[in-house]
């Protein structure tokens, strides 16, 4: 038999557990305790200690006060959840803590472990790789939990994620040599339009805000609100990046000036030769040119419209933070007349680059999907088709769990709630 203690761990005990735990997360920092306590949650760090050294660990934020109470651990606990042993230990202890300490109703769990790794188009990956996890499942019901389900959608903690690997990438040629050939383009083609990336401060964050709310309030999606990108910033530090792209509209203009120019010289010869002597090849190559010319004088007219609005217009924003084991990409919004210019291609790229292979982190995590793959008009098809297009692999993680603490109080809400529909 195993000897397991059970312990309160210091701010300091939990980070350093945290930044070498195999499935650490940003869920499961002191930088998100720090933002869950200004949004008035409770916070306790816990662990389990055998033989003096800490093998587990969790943070614990409990909502509301008195009958209301409910404890929960986003993307942990970090344990081996395929150690029955100590997982069963570890949730026993917890649940203990969070009823008699905090008075919580029940205690909910996401364990950030995967239950099964599957290919960019959601079918399992062969072999041992792709087998589902089965030992989470059995070792958390053995802990007391009741399983939510394997659920599809969109969830507040996804189930669902979207990863790239990008061990023995080294540099940018390698990186976009990795994604699809449409992706490719489309990064090049922010780039020869005069899109640029920059990440900006606390001062400027009101730009990063108000692109994610006009994309919130044309996707129908619950939007945060300044103040919450704020504490965030607060909370983390240096360790969250917002990236605001934006086109240099000069730099447009005169990309757009010398392709039009560059096509008008190309369709003269073109003109000269067919003067000396007219082919099939030649008359299908003018009308080619031709037809181009006409699309760039019409990006140029456009290119000075732009540039009579500022110098520069910032056009997409995407929030990432950085923890030791990956980047997250977690926020996103894009002004949808600026489409075209592919701005929120070219910010994964410059992400992936700046915050993953120049840092020697090989994990770029695009976070949530609604794990559909078999239906082209679902909802979330757009989000995933756009990751998909970077190369990757998904993780399906085991879901919601719940431990019910405290029963009578837990019905009378369940019955509350079905009155209120």
């Amino acid at each position: 038999m195993r000897q397991f203690v059970f312990t309160d761990l210091t701010r300091d005990e939990f980070a350093g557990f945290a930044v070498r735990a195999r499935h650490g997360n940003f869920q499961q920092t002191v930088m998100m305790a720090d933002l869950r306590v200004s949004q008035g949650q409770v916070i306790d760090y816990v662990g389990v200690r055998e033989d003096g050294e800490v093998v587990a660990a969790a943070l614990v934020a409990t909502h509301g006060s008195g009958p209301t109470a409910f404890s929960t651990i986003a993307d942990g606990p970090l344990c081996d959840l395929d150690d029955r042993e100590l997982t069963v230990f570890f949730l026993e202890h917890i649940a203990m803590m969070a009823k008699r300490r905090r008075h919580a109703v029940h205690l909910d769990i996401t364990p950030e472990q995967p239950y099964q790794l599957r290919d960019a188009q959601g079918e399992p990956l062969p072999g041992l790789q792709g087998a589902p996890d089965t030992a989470i499942l059995e070792n958390l019901k053995a802990a007391g939990m009741t399983h939510g389900g394997f659920t599809r959608g969109y969830t507040a903690v996804p189930r669902w994620r979207f990863l790239k690997d990008l061990d023995g990438v080294t540099d940018s040629k390698t990186l976009l040599a990795t994604f699809s050939k449409r992706t490719q383009w489309s990064v090049k083609r922010a780039q020869s339009m005069g899109v640029e990336v920059r990440r900006v401060g606390i001062d400027e964050l009101d730009v990063f805000a108000a692109i994610e709310q006009q994309t919130a309030e044309r996707r129908h999606f619950e939007y945060r609100g300044e103040q919450y990108f704020r504490k965030f910033a607060a909370a983390f530090g240096d360790d969250v990046h917002f990236l605001v792209a934006r086109i240099d509209t000069q730099a447009y203009h005169d990309a757009m000036q010398r392709k039009r120019d560059d096509l008008q010289r190309l369709v003269d010869e073109l003109d000269d030769k067919l003067a000396q002597r007219e082919t099939t090849k030649l008359r299908r190559r003018h009308n080619e040119e031709s037809s181009n010319l006409k699309a760039a004088e019409k990006r140029y007219e456009e290119a000075a419209t732009l540039l009579e609005r500022g110098p520069y217009i910032p056009v997409a924003a995407s929030m990432f933070v950085t923890v030791p084991q990956e980047t997250v990409y977690l926020f996103s919004g894009s002004v949808e007349e600026y489409k075209p210019f592919y701005a929120s291609a070219l910010i994964q790229y410059e992400a992936m680059l700046h915050l993953c292979v120049e840092r020697g982190v090989t994990r770029y995590n695009f976070y949530g999907i609604d794990g559909i793959f078999d239906d082209p008009d679902s909802e979330g098809r757009g989000v995933l088709e756009f990751k998909q297009g970077f190369d990757g692999y998904v993780e399906e993680l085991p879901g919601e769990f719940m431990r019910v603490l405290r029963p009578n109080i837990y019905r009378f809400e369940q019955f509350v709630h079905k009155l209120r529909g």
